[in-house]
């Protein structure tokens, strides 16, 4: 009997080791559960599958899938069909944000009213549907024939020149712990009397609103730009004053699809700009020709964002500290 009971107790003790032993390698669900990550940056671009060209136009795609790097297609333009939102989309857990990748190259923003990651979602149930209210918020810049908010060009005159002539275009996806978003390069940009290449960096992190922006051209070159789109009635807001090395644009009101209210800005360093210019669809940033990186910022508050900024007081407040933390780190 003594031995029936200690044979009974050793299996009793191995099995518990065993029981013990899967949930350190991970096959307990609830223990894979309780580790799960929680994103708070993401990028992405995503094309069509299933279809073929015609001329311009991607025509009978039944899918789309993500994709790291790209050269866009010599073929492709606006509304092609091809690229699922029109481009490559980089978002935080308070905001999202999309280039054109194509001959407009202008940045729209897509409002959130939640602080999860959406744009996995985003134009999978209608090529543009996200111009209309979905659970997750929706497009909410109209951008016409301006910049958007925050994207490049070249001045030349009195007309901002966007991508029409560019030999080809590279870009690749960028996720990790720190920071979402995407490279590109575009190769022999071509502006009246100017060719370059021109490098760019867009990246985000998380609980940030601000896009962080690099752009290096092969040489240096006059009349590069950024800017914010003018919108009917808002005013450009403008700090640059003292003796700090940052200063900001700024627009705040009613300025959306929706409508309703919305600021926007870009911090830039003072001594790479020129002078502002009030361009004929925004108020530009013109920098100074030079050889090196040129590095700004920009972001937007939306009063329909989850615990949004909803008055320009605070919208203005929210800059004061933005570029005092710019101004003490940097």
């Amino acid at each position: 009997m003594k031995k029936l009971i200690l044979i009974t107790s050793i299996i009793i003790v191995v099995l518990t080791a065993c029981k013990e032993n899967k949930k350190e390698i991970g096959t307990d669900t609830n223990v894979q559960d309780s580790t799960a990550i929680v994103l708070k940056t993401y990028a992405e671009l995503s094309i069509a599958e299933g279809g073929k060209w015609k001329e311009r136009v991607y025509e009978g795609g039944t899918s789309f899938k993500n994709v790291d790097e790209l050269w866009v297609p010599k073929r492709h333009t606006d509304h092609s069909w091809y690229l699922r939102y029109e481009g490559p989309g980089w978002e935080s857990n308070k905001v999202g944000y999309r280039l054109y990748l194509d001959w407009r190259n202008a940045i729209d923003i897509f409002g959130k009213i939640t602080d999860s990651i959406v744009l996995d979602q985003v134009g999978q149930d209608g090529f543009d549907s996200y111009h209309e209210k979905q659970k997750w918020g929706q497009d909410i810049l109209k951008v016409g024939k301006a910049l958007g908010l925050g994207s490049y060009g070249r001045l030349v005159a009195d007309s901002v020149h966007h991508f029409q002539n560019v030999d080809s275009t590279y870009i690749k996806v960028n996720n990790n712990k720190k920071a979402s978003g995407v490279n590109i390069r575009y190769h022999g940009w071509a502006t009246e009397d100017i060719k370059t290449d021109l490098d760019v960096s867009l990246s985000i992190k998380p609980d940030s609103r601000m896009t962080r922006t690099v752009l290096s051209t092969s040489k240096s070159v006059e009349g590069l730009v950024t800017g914010i789109v003018k919108s009917e009635g808002v005013d450009l807001i403008v700090d640059n004053a003292g003796n700090s090395e940052w200063g900001y644009i700024a627009t705040y009101g009613e300025q959306t699809l929706v409508p309703d209210n919305l600021g926007m800005v870009i911090f830039y360093k003072k001594d790479e700009v020129i002078s502002l210019v009030d361009g004929a669809y925004d108020h530009l940033l013109l920098f100074k020709p030079t050889e090196e990186s040129i590095t700004y910022r920009f972001g937007a508050v939306w009063e329909g964002e989850k615990n949004g900024v909803k008055t320009k007081e605070g919208f203005l407040s929210y800059l004061k500290d933005e570029l005092n933390n710019l101004n003490s780190v940097y």
